[in-house]
């Protein structure tokens, strides 16, 4: 890889750990907004790499609000937009609506899917933070269409994602890829999906915390402290789970946030 690339990858890498890092410190309590300044659209042009770094995070740079840690964040909210009109789901692959024939095709179709579910989860939040008073069309859909395709365009997908829950390994690494959407006020065919397969999330936690793949079993964990939140029975005890990653984590402010989230879940509820 040229390393004009390497550094750029650097660089959008590390607007995603600064942003994980503001968000968790919003969850926390810590203060300061989410969105760095200037990153509030209307006062300067917003670096790409923070618009990026909305991107990947999603839902999440929203949780702090969904999960009552703060106030409405119009700085929040305003990157979140701003960075789904600079990276429109338009952009990316769509999920396609036929089984794959390849391997390579599996793979790509579940990349899409995932991307999709996400955005579907972006735009739901954004629709109800901005409410009447958004001054243009959203990246996505309200309660009411949800299976809509409104302004850019994030229509909830059709189906939760592949592969099947009986191939739990595969099936836990996808979920773990969806965990921004564990966060009170989002409840789709992901959820359950989550809600029926909870020995196999229990599985795929515990698989991911032995292999030292810790950012995959906070995100499994995540999932668990939802269903307990929801009022779920469980094959496995999620406090501990959250200590010993804790522990022996990777340290990043991503995975911490995952953690944080997961915390936050169990005290506060998905209401």
């Amino acid at each position: 890889m040229p390393t004009a690339d390497l550094a750029l990858r650097d660089e959008y890498a590390a607007a995603v750990e600064r942003l994980a890092g503001r968000t968790l410190d919003a969850l926390r309590g810590a203060g300061g907004a989410v969105a760095p300044a200037p990153a509030f659209p209307g006062t300067g042009p917003v670096p790409r790499p923070v618009l990026a770094a909305a991107r990947v995070l999603g839902p999440d740079v929203l949780a702090p609000q969904a999960l009552g840690a703060t106030g409405p964040d119009e700085q929040a909210v305003l990157l979140l937009a701003e960075a789904h009109r600079a990276f429109p789901p338009s952009a990316f692959p769509a999920p396609v609506t036929t089984p794959p024939s390849s391997p390579d095709e599996e793979r790509a179709a579940g990349a899409a899917l995932v991307t999709a579910w996400r955005d579907w989860g972006t735009a739901v939040l954004l629709a109800r933070a901005l409410g009447p008073a958004a001054d243009a069309p959203l990246p996505g859909a309200t309660d009411e269409n949800a299976g809509a395709d409104t302004g850019l365009g994030a229509p909830r997908p059709g189906h939760a994602p592949h592969p099947e829950p009986y191939a739990w390994q595969a099936w836990s690494v996808r979920m773990a890829q969806l965990s921004a959407l564990a966060l009170p006020g989002l409840d789709g065919p992901v959820h359950d999906a989550a809600r029926e397969h909870s020995l196999a999330l229990s599985r795929g936690a515990v698989r991911s915390l032995l292999r030292c793949d810790h950012r995959v079993a906070a995100r499994l964990t995540r999932w668990l402290a939802w269903l307990a939140a929801d009022g779920r029975e469980l094959p496995l005890e999620v406090e501990p789970m959250l200590e010993r990653i804790r522990s022996v984590g990777d340290g990043s402010a991503r995975t911490a946030l995952e953690l944080a989230v997961a915390e936050r879940l169990l005290t506060g509820g998905t209401s």
